[in-house]
């Protein structure tokens, strides 16, 4: 019975596509075996994949460390090596591919001060801070065959892309992100990404030049496989003032709760066609929130009325509904490309409480006990994203190889019937309220020389709404035929907007939380 009761919170048709493209393909199979065939005969196999090792060097004092006397610094944050290996092999009519990742790192001396202070703080758990950084997982593995020629089943740990937005996202929310040891840095999404066991159908329509596209997920991930996953032990890259504080020894993640019970099925539909030159989509998803919001242990303030387990609050991500629409095309008279996504959230939830921590009204259960712990608040949003992508020639005026391919990004959150007295605040550990509009800018250059050998990169953000801003400067560069070197730094601006004090509530908004955590940043790769 339970398992009936999360199959019926699927959209309809994504069901129906999903397991209409799974029933076809096991007649298919079945006919072939009638028939004493083999498929096409195509069986093949091949393995690649990479070696790769990362330095970062911080480039302030964080105001964490100087508090204890010590300087940040110069120090270096991250000494990281990760082997990849990606097996691609196909036995008959049968696609299959598996990854693995080996993640490890080497505790500089600026992790250990880190460590240390999770001692005075009373959160150290007698755990290695490089619990946070190692890890071994597989990546993906899944099958995938065609039906005729228009279907196509997937089935396995995968990952779908719905979107259309590079540092923020709008409509890519199949998937949660590991953001832990380098936050929405490292360029390519799929390296943290958190694959996910699903059946995904692609079905594809070229009468109308469409393609309908559907999955589900079956609930049979990890709960650490769900929404986004931040540096809450008190990392390089948890948030100012928080390194050195661990988290985790304070709450708890509660995947079981009711509104976000990760062996809850989940699912989705999308629609993607041309028409009049431009390519557009339409999509549903029943996904679960990538951000956690808190269920506070103030009495009678738990979300639903939830025991929490977590000692001060219980980490959750509620499932909500996102309907979407994206849509692009080519601009003749601005010689780019246009684009334009759209997705409105039902039922987001926000955390509320502004104002510095009150352990009074916590234990009480009366008042505001400030820092987001005075329960939850769902509200509808709707999130937009516009987009020119362009290819700026350069080669005279910087002697580049061929034209530059350029992006700018505008990125906007509205809250649906904001109200100021709703109190909502942006993330939990934090007094500040949110704003209704929340609009980043965003705009980068890739610059090529010497045939794509050497590429200069240059990426900027603004956050229009409440100040702050990032810089990324870099330079990636092709050595040979097998490695691959990039070198960049990370900076980052508060304007202003800054909390230095842990459970205060001092105003901080998102570029606060970067505040003072500007790094250089070295990557090589070996690839095979």
């Amino acid at each position: 019975m339970k398992q009936s009761r999360r199959f019926k919170r699927i959209p309809g048709i994504a069901l129906a596509a999903a397991l209409g493209g799974m029933a076809a393909s096991t007649a298919h199979a079945a006919d072939d075996e009638a028939k004493g065939s083999s498929g096409d005969g195509d069986y093949s196999f091949a393995l690649s994949g990479y070696a790769r090792g990362w330095v970062s060097m911080n480039l302030q004092n964080q105001p964490e460390l100087e508090q204890q006397g010590k300087k940040s610094r110069g120090k270096l944050s991250m000494v990281r090596g990760s082997v990849l290996l990606d097996a691609d092999a196909k036995t008959g009519p049968i696609k299959w591919k598996a990854i693995g990742r080996l993640d490890r790192e080497y505790k500089t001396k600026y992790l250990e001060d880190l460590e240390d202070l999770r001692a005075t703080n009373g959160t150290t758990g007698g755990e290695s801070i490089l619990k946070n950084y190692n890890n071994f997982d597989i990546r993906e593995f899944w099958a995938e065959t065609d039906i005729g020629d228009r279907t196509t089943v997937k089935f396995g740990k995968q990952q779908l892309v719905w979107g259309e937005s590079d540092f923020f996202h709008a409509m890519d929310l199949v998937h949660g992100y590991d953001l832990s040891w380098r936050l929405f840095f490292e360029g390519e999404n799929e390296e943290w990404r958190k694959p996910l066991i699903l059946l995904s159908t692609k079905i594809r329509v070229p009468e109308v030049k469409g393609m309908l596209a559907a999955y589900i997920r079956p609930g049979w991930d990890r709960c650490q496989d769900i929404g986004n996953t931040y540096d809450i032990g008190g990392g390089r890259w948890f948030f100012q003032p928080y390194r050195g504080f661990d988290l985790n020894e304070v709450t708890d993640k509660n995947c079981s709760h009711p509104s976000g019970d990760f062996r809850d099925a989940t699912g989705g539909v999308r629609w993607s066609g041309e028409a009049f030159n431009l390519s557009y989509s339409l999509a549903y998803l029943k996904t679960f929130s990538a951000d956690p919001v808190a269920s506070s242990g103030s009495p009678g303030k738990s979300y639903e009325g939830v025991p929490v387990t977590g000692g001060v609050f219980d980490r959750i991500h509620p499932k909500i509904d996102v309907f979407g629409a994206t849509l692009s095309g080519y601009s003749d008279a601005l010689d780019a490309v246009l684009s334009a996504e759209l997705a409105y959230t039902k039922d987001q939830p926000y955390n509320v409480g502004s104002g510095g921590f009150n352990p009074g009204n916590f234990a009480s259960g009366v008042g505001n006990p400030g820092i987001g712990l005075n329960g939850v608040k769902l509200k509808d949003t709707l999130t937009t994203m516009l987009r020119i992508d362009k290819n700026l020639k350069f080669e005279g005026l910087l002697g580049t190889t061929r034209p530059s391919f350029s992006s700018i990004q505008l990125f906007n959150t509205q809250i649906l019937n904001y109200k100021d007295s709703d109190d909502l605040v942006r993330l939990f550990a934090y007094g500040t309220k949110i704003k209704e509009h929340n609009t980043i800018l965003t705009a980068f250059t890739v610059l090529n020389y010497k045939n794509d050998e050497i590429n200069p990169g240059f990426a900027i953000g603004f956050d229009l709404s409440n100040g702050g801003g990032f810089a990324i400067p870099s330079v990636a560069m092709t050595l040979s035929d097998k490695w691959v070197a990039k070198v960049e730094a990370d900076l980052f601006w508060d304007g202003g907007k800054s909390n230095k004090t842990q459970f205060s509530g001092e105003g901080s908004q998102l570029f606060g939380y970067f505040s003072k955590a500007s790094q250089l940043v070295f990557r090589l790769t070996r690839q095979f």
